[in-house]
């Protein structure tokens, strides 16, 4: 067992359900590791730790719960604490930016970052800000959250329930899983040492 089950089964469904909330919305939790969470939550309950189902339906409810946090942060907080000059960490044409982003992607900004680690703790918070409609972020919120939230533990599922001996490579296949899900982010980092 590595250390992340441990932890998983220590703090049961509570904890897994924490854990997401707090990574999907408080921007102070976002080096949670939501998908290596989730795909180890998803093969633990391929060993019959958890039901299948009441592991999806609660990582997908806290997803979306901590979304709406994030999305409500930064449409109440973020006007006040960013109403002040510009400065090397703040710029109003970056909000203005964030707000054009969203009225034009949104969508597919919403429910692909949820699919990116720390992007997906910081996108409602930015949507907040930029003033995307609530009843827009939500049903994307909810849309992104219900892919993620039901094919993440999935795979680490039928991975457990399909491969003889699978737990003796479950720290490679995390691994594999968090360096995956950070290549979206390549491109941008290449594009910001420019």
């Amino acid at each position: 067992m590595t250390e992340l089950s441990n932890l998983i089964i220590t703090f049961g469904y509570v904890g897994v359900a924490v854990a997401i909330f707090a990574e999907s919305g408080l921007f102070f939790a976002f080096f949670l590791p939501g998908d290596s969470l989730l795909f180890t939550a998803g093969f633990l309950a391929s060993q019959g730790t958890f039901g299948i189902v009441p592991l999806i339906v609660l990582a997908t409810l806290a997803a979306i719960a901590g979304n709406s946090v994030g999305y409500w942060f930064g449409r109440k907080i973020g006007p006040h604490i960013f109403k002040k000059p510009d400065s090397f960490w703040f710029s109003q044409k970056r909000v203005d930016d964030a707000h054009a982003f969203f009225g034009k992607n949104g969508a597919k900004s919403i429910i692909l970052a949820r699919f990116i680690p720390a992007v997906r703790t910081f996108t409602p918070i930015v949507a907040g800000i930029g003033g995307m409609r609530y009843v827009s972020f939500l049903s994307y919120n909810v849309v992104g959250s219900v892919l993620w939230g039901t094919f993440v533990p999935l795979a680490g599922y039928f991975l457990g329930t399909s491969v003889p001996g699978i737990d003796h490579y479950i720290i490679p296949i995390v691994g594999l899983i968090i360096v995956v899900s950070l290549l979206p982010l390549i491109p941008r980092a290449v594009a910001n040492l420019r």
